[in-house]
């Protein structure tokens, strides 16, 4: 049972009836809304807060409560101040794997404005499966990334990896990006449930889609109701492609949950060839947004160079996404640069 007031006034009065009478409801605070989960429908609870003024009670049971679309039907998500994430429309986000150079992140910050495109990926601290491979340039990489974002008015997404990085890369994001190996790392998610900034959160490729979302309800809980869900792959046996699109999570996803979800072709395929294909099936799913690897040259990219678009595949993908999503009628989130 979910119980959600917006008089600060009444906050005190209903802290004190579920303390008497249930004892164990949490609370957390969603701008101006205070949010009460009580673990069991209570027929005394609801008689006795039934009276105070502009409260809603939703009665359902649900692992993630604060996550499902029982008692909400859609999330919207501010970025920054002036872009929408939501369910009418495919957010594009697009960018390196890795930031390496001004030059490199010139040439990408410029393509997208180019292209209309509103969002810039672009990482600076990488996690790597070997020790040896390129590991980000850290600060220099966030410094790069917000510069040519602000000099072409584009929206930073980059990943987070360390909690203690979390001030630093914050200051330079307006996404942050909680990548797969970290869904499962609970502290983290505690921690990013107190930031105000859109939180990104990868489905780790062996989670189960429940996992996910009570990943995604640590968020929600702690205090953060600006969660993006993002399918990027599952590992399967096959060993043609780098992962396999979950296409039906997607799908379910948009079954359960009032948050927006989106997809990562680039990652499930592992091969630009594939991203095209994978991005309109993810559409066909339902997703309300696409994040997908561009780089100027990819052949010589730092990191995922094999999985990363150059500007010719990033003009077919926008050419097709706009044609098909507008069968579904979803409108490609672009903007006509000045």
């Amino acid at each position: 049972m979910i119980i959600i007031s917006k008089n600060q006034s009444d906050i005190a009065l209903i802290d004190n009836i579920l303390a008497s009478l249930v004892g164990d409801a949490k609370k957390t605070v969603w701008q101006d809304e205070t949010i009460w989960m009580v673990k069991h429908e209570n027929e005394i609870v609801k008689e006795a807060i039934k009276n105070i003024q502009n409260i809603a009670i939703y009665s359902f049971q649900s692992a993630y409560p604060l996550v499902s679309n029982k008692w909400r039907n859609e999330s919207e998500i501010i970025v920054g101040k002036n872009e929408i994430i939501n369910h009418q429309q495919i957010t594009f986000i697009a960018g390196p794997c890795a930031v390496e150079s001004e030059e490199q992140m010139e040439s990408v910050a410029n393509a997208l404005y180019q292209r209309g495109i509103k969002m810039m990926r672009g990482g600076a601290f990488k996690p790597r499966t070997s020790p040896y491979s390129f590991q980000g340039l850290g600060k220099r990489g966030l410094e790069l990334l917000k510069s040519k974002a602000v000099k072409y008015d584009l929206k930073t997404v980059t990943e987070l990896l360390d909690v203690r990085d979390l001030d630093l890369v914050a200051s330079y994001s307006d996404i942050i990006q909680i990548g797969a190996r970290n869904m499962y790392n609970y502290e983290l998610l505690k921690e990013l449930g107190k930031s105000s900034k859109p939180i990104l959160l990868k489905k780790h490729f062996s989670a189960t889609i429940n996992e996910w979302l009570l990943a995604a309800e640590y968020i929600l809980s702690a205090g953060n109701p600006n969660v993006i869900l993002c399918e990027r792959g599952v590992r399967g046996f096959e060993t043609e492609t780098r992962n396999t699109l979950d296409v039906s999570a997607i799908a379910l996803c948009k079954e359960l949950t009032h948050l927006p979800v989106i997809a990562d072709p680039s990652q499930a395929s592992g091969k630009s060839s594939l991203v095209l294909p994978l991005s309109m099936a993810a559409i066909a799913a339902g997703a309300d947004g696409l994040i997908v690897e561009v780089h100027p040259d990819p052949a010589n990219a730092m990191s995922d160079g094999y999985q990363s678009l150059n500007y010719s595949q990033l003009d077919t993908l926008l050419e097709k996404a706009i044609i098909f999503g507008e069968s579904f009628d979803k409108k490609l989130d672009l903007k006509v640069p000045v």
